[in-house]
């Protein structure tokens, strides 16, 4: 039986990954879309990727951290697309996403995000990895230490979110050091 073509390993595996959503993390949840404005904030006084200075600054001493999007906004801009829209120190970081072009854009979207970010997991093969999301669907009690979920209006700047991405950074740096996973 031929693999799926949803199943082809990606082209960059192993390594540490942050699985990274967008909405409900580096901005308020509620984002909308117009087909001439492109994405825009809903509820005023929020701006979108409002968050993404606190995380670049988090994730600035461990270089060796790459970035997976694991956000709808893939779908609508694409992989690259939607890096851009990420400041150039996140970025460059940003080495593929879990939702590509060969896939069954139906079938993807019909999957909670939990199980669309184990089942790149899978293929990727992390060293170690941790997730940034707003919602738990689809993750499961084996995946639940490598999550951090966050606040669809605050996302990563409530001060205990903060802290847990800081611990999961250095979590990874250990797997490196060690050469083996801390949690899988």
């Amino acid at each position: 039986m031929l693999p799926s073509r949803s199943s082809r390993p990606p082209r960059v595996t192993g390594g540490l990954v942050l699985y990274l959503d967008y909405d409900g993390v580096l901005h308020h949840e509620n984002v909308l879309w117009h087909p001439r404005r492109g994405a825009y904030p809903g509820p005023p006084g929020f701006t979108l990727f409002e968050h993404a200075p606190q995380l670049a600054a988090l994730l600035a001493p461990y270089q060796e951290v790459q970035i997976v999007l694991s956000t709808s906004w893939v779908r609508l801009y694409g992989c690259h697309g939607a890096a851009k829209r990420l400041p150039e120190s996140l970025r460059q970081r940003v080495v593929g996403s879990t939702f590509h072009s060969s896939m069954d854009e139906r079938v993807f979207s019909n999957k909670a995000r939990g199980r669309q970010v184990l089942e790149d997991v899978a293929r990727r093969r992390p060293l170690a990895w941790f997730a940034l999301d707003d919602a738990p669907d689809g993750w499961g009690e084996p995946a639940s230490p490598n999550i951090v979920f966050t606040d669809e209006r605050l996302g990563i700047s409530e001060p205990r979110t903060l802290d847990l991405v800081n611990w999961h950074l250095e979590r990874l740096a250990k797997a490196q050091r060690s050469g083996g996973p801390a949690l899988s």
